[in-house]
């Protein structure tokens, strides 16, 4: 009985993701590239998250003193993101991590995967891919991610359009310089 078994790595097939289309195959290409966008932003998201509280957790057992933390970060960022992990029991300081990464990742996920989302329709609809198209993506994905914040305002909603659409509109104008 020979079994024609084909042995792969891990790497081998993350490396074949791109040829077969990607890592979803959802029916439509839009959703295939707004999931795509998702899990890989939301991975980066928990990566960040996780790493942010390690370095204040780090910087807290230093002494805490104000000088230790770069005075570039500002001092509202100081402060923990996760603050329910001073718990009692290990059990609450995990479950609170976990459920700060996620809320996190979740962010991330949803700002990747809905601009991207809107790049491509905007792109359909109109026919071209253009900085308009980036602009708009970017100013509602803005909003929609200040929407997501705690004790969120317009101002906030505002800004984060206003922000989603420069950041946007400027990196579709410079992807042809670099």
């Amino acid at each position: 009985m020979g079994h024609n078994l084909e042995t792969r790595s891990l790497v081998d097939e993350i490396r074949s993701f791109d040829r077969k289309g990607g890592w979803f195959d959802l029916g439509h290409p839009l959703l295939n590239r707004m999931a795509e966008s998702f899990v890989k932003a939301a991975g980066i998201g928990a990566a960040q998250a996780v790493s942010k509280e390690a370095y204040l957790t780090a910087v807290d057992g230093t002494g805490g003193e104000t000088g230790s933390i770069p005075p570039e970060i500002p001092v509202s960022q100081k402060k923990h993101r996760f603050s329910e992990l001073r718990g009692e029991t290990n059990r609450s300081s995990v479950e609170a991590l976990v459920k700060g990464t996620g809320k996190e990742s979740l962010q991330w996920g949803l700002a990747a995967g809905m601009y991207s989302g809107l790049t491509y329709g905007l792109r359909e609809a109109r026919g071209v891919h253009d900085w308009k198209n980036s602009a708009m993506a970017g100013a509602i994905t803005g909003a929609a991610l200040a929407l997501t914040f705690d004790d969120s305002s317009h101002e906030d909603i505002v800004q984060g359009a206003i922000t989603g659409a420069a950041i946007s509109t400027a990196a579709n104008l410079l992807t042809g310089i670099f």
